[in-house]
Parts: structure tokens; sequence; C-alpha cells
């Protein structure tokens, strides 16, 4: 898969997609990382991308021209088929079933902004998609296009070492992750659960599905709220439901 970042900073996205799984995905050749900076297609001596808003106001709005040029060097770069997407607070929220989304492509562009953001009629003419990592305001787009490109990449054919290391990530089922454990057996008065010490790996499988579920509805229930539950996971929640109910009424008892 091509990944192409459409930025003023390149060396920002170079430098933090050499390391660990983007890393190794880049030598082994199963992805391709480029960049365009806007400033080799700007028309002036200063190389200016930007300029002061219409009507006012603070910061200063990146120019249509050179952005635009920038993109269709990164299309040109990329296999047909590949989208141009813009990082902007405005998108839709990036999640697990769009990064499921995105490695079905061949490649993409991802449009990093800065300041206060784009001249509208890029976003009019260009974007195919706009997309945000959630409601906060970064700096600019790089951090977000490295994120999306780092979860990308790890649901591709052969990145990961073993690929139910991505099946198991949270949300990948909807739900958050279980929680994991490894050696020593304990730490102080904390140890292992017992269901993942005796080997029986159905009863493993239901202790993480229901941990699963718990930890969805005491953090997340809006994703528990979205997902139909089957039989066995009802079941599964409602146990643990109980179970924490007990835990809690035990470290708080009501006091006369």
């Amino acid at each position: 898969m091509e990944f192409c970042v459409v930025t003023l900073f390149p060396e920002l996205v170079e430098a933090t997609t050499g390391f660990g799984v983007c890393g190794r995905a880049v030598q082994r050749g199963l992805i391709g990382i480029g960049t365009v900076d806007p400033r080799a297609y700007a028309g002036d001596v200063h190389r200016t991308v930007d300029d002061r808003p219409y009507g006012g106001g603070p910061g200063m709005v990146l120019k249509v021209e050179p952005v635009r040029a920038a993109i269709g060097a990164a299309r040109a770069q990329l296999p047909p088929g590949s989208p141009v997407i813009f990082l902007t607070p405005q998108g839709r929220r990036f999640d697990q079933a769009s990064a499921r989304a995105f490695a079905a492509l061949p490649g993409m562009a991802l449009v990093a902004g800065r300041y206060e953001g784009f001249d509208e009629r890029l976003l009019e003419t260009e974007a195919d998609d706009e997309v945000s990592l959630g409601d906060f305001v970064l700096s600019g787009g790089e951090i977000a296009a490295v994120a999306i490109i780092d979860a990308v990449t790890r649901l591709l054919p052969d990145v990961l070492g073993d690929s139910a290391s991505a099946e198991q990530d949270s949300f990948m089922d909807g739900l958050l992750d279980c929680p994991h454990y490894t050696r020593p057996e304990s730490i102080g008065d904390r140890v292992v659960p017992a269901a993942l010490l005796d080997g029986n790996h159905e009863e493993i499988r239901r202790w993480r599905l229901k941990q699963a579920l718990g930890r969805t509805w005491l953090r997340r229930p809006g994703l528990l709220a979205r997902r139909s539950l089957n039989d066995e996971e009802q079941r599964l929640l409602r146990e643990f439901q109980a179970e924490h109910a007990a835990d809690t009424d035990e470290k708080h008892p009501v006091r006369d």
C-alpha cells in the first residue's frame, strides 16, 4: 500500500514513521510512505503558502495554488483509486472501521493542514474525504496523518508477525480490549486471574470476552449501545456486572 502525505513539515512525518510497525513495513516493502511539500510549488521567492483570511481575523489560511499543485504531485505518486483525504477538525471521526476500510485501498494521499486551515475551495475541489482524530485541535495534521498510517498499516497482510494481534486489538469487534498479563504470576498481592493459568482455551476465550464486554460497559458504554450482543455476550456481560457490583459492595460496604 502506498501513502503520500502533503505537508509543510515532511521531516516530521518521515521521522515518526521510521520506527516500529511502520518502519519495518517500509523496510520489507509492504508499504511506501512519501511526502510532498506545498512550498515546492509556491510561485514566489519566499515560497509563500499562506495568506491573511478574507473578512479579517487571526491567523493565516493555506492558499489554493501551492496546495493544489502538491496534491497533484501526490496523486501522481499513488496507484489509481487512491483517495485524497484532508485532515481537518470538521471531518468525520476516524475509528477502527475507518482503518479497516482504508486498509482495503491501494493507497491514499493525506493532506495535513496548518494555521487556520485550508481555503475552503481546496476542500470543495480536491477532497475525496475529510477525517478528524477526535474533538480536539492539533497544531497541524501531521500527527493525525501518522496515526492513520500506523492504524491502517497494522491491518495489512504480513505486517504483524501474528495476524491475530490485529484481530484482537481494541475496537476490532466493537469492544475495548481485555486485560493482559505476563510473567511473573504474582506482583505483591496482585495475581494473574486463574482462568488464564489452566490452559483451558475455551475458558480463556470466555474470560477474555467477558472482560472485554465489562471493560467496554464501564469505560465506553456508547460502544455497547451501537453493538448487538448475542446470547453468550449478554450472559457474560450480566455475569461481569454482578461480579462488579459484588466487588464494589465489598470495597465500599454500607455502614449503619
